[in-house]
């Protein structure tokens, strides 16, 4: 049974998370008529999600979120609900348990309400929302796409969609909220190099319309060739595969070619000739035919000798 003990601290900035009143049991918490209360709960009974989006990380921000707390301890609680085999679920507060661990603090005020998953799963992607300095690629796109999906089994009131909860909520657009979690399909290893910047945004996006061995495939190719995915060479891959004639040998081919500056820009300046141009054309295949016309005009008009 958990050690409680009553806490005031300040909700500031939880007020929609920690709203409701919890239903704790005279046995095992304090509780009285006047809302939520706070309780001391040993660290080893806290347990992270089942899926956690959120990476916890003994980085530098740990560090000075650890000297915080050893300071000034933790001024905001966790939220967690009771786990069916017992202990807690740590829905809010995985960072701040792990400041805690490494400062050899045996508890920490957490708040425990009780939740159905699609609750849990709002809660735990608003909070972390809020609350992180800084968000990976990844971790935004499993924590948008998983509030989604809860957001559409609980129903959104009013007329709202889901997607446009997330617009108020971000301030990302609806477009860059889908292309997001479009991520989502990459396989582990794509998705990692994302985050790591090893390959750009808008390429992943491209490359995640791709199969499991296909994704694969360009990973394999990346390290045979040591270069990262340009957009061109991306969207190339996809429409090839859109159009069911995308082979592993054609992937390698494509990503082999060497890319000059042109190609990662693509979307500015030649672009503008795409429609001219077979499908599949790359911004460098454009440029070398616009350039070779140009100098059969220039010749014909007598500005070349």
């Amino acid at each position: 049974m958990p050690k409680t003990k009553e806490i005031n601290l300040s909700l500031s900035g939880y007020n929609d998370i920690f709203s409701s009143t919890v239903n704790n049991t005279a046995t095992d918490f304090a509780s009285d008529n006047h809302g939520e209360r706070i309780v001391e709960i040993p660290l080893a009974e806290l347990h992270p999600p089942e899926f956690h989006p959120f990476n916890v990380n003994d980085d530098c921000a740990m560090d000075r979120l650890t000297e915080n707390i050893r300071q000034y301890g933790v001024r905001e609680p966790g939220l967690a609900r009771p786990r069916a085999d017992g202990g807690y679920e740590l829905l809010a507060g995985n960072r701040r348990k792990r400041a805690c661990e490494r400062n050899e603090m045996p508890t920490m005020p957490v708040i425990i309400r009780e939740m159905d998953d699609d609750d849990a799963t709002i809660a735990m992607v608003d909070s972390n929302l809020e609350q992180r300095e800084s968000l990976l690629f990844s971790e935004k796109a499993w924590a948008y796409k998983i509030k989604m999906e809860a957001l559409n089994h609980n129903g959104v009131k009013g007329d709202k969609h889901s997607y446009e909860v997330l617009v108020e909520q971000t301030g990302e657009s609806k477009n860059q909220i889908f292309r997001l979690i479009r991520l989502t399909d990459l396989i582990v290893g794509l998705l990692d190099m994302v985050d790591a910047k090893k390959i750009g945004f808008n390429p992943a996006v491209e490359l995640s319309y791709l199969s499991q061995v296909e994704q694969t495939a360009v990973i394999s190719a990346m390290e045979n060739h040591g270069i990262k995915p340009s957009l061109s060479q991306a969207k190339r891959i996809k429409n090839l595969k859109l159009d069911g004639g995308l082979t592993i040998d054609m992937i390698d081919e494509i990503l082999s070619e060497s890319k000059s500056p042109i190609d990662e820009n693509e979307d500015t300046g030649i672009s503008s000739f795409r429609k001219y141009f077979p499908d599949g054309y790359t911004a460098k295949q454009m440029n070398n035919v616009i350039s070779e016309l140009l100098r059969e005009w220039r010749s014909r008009e007598g500005v070349l000798a």
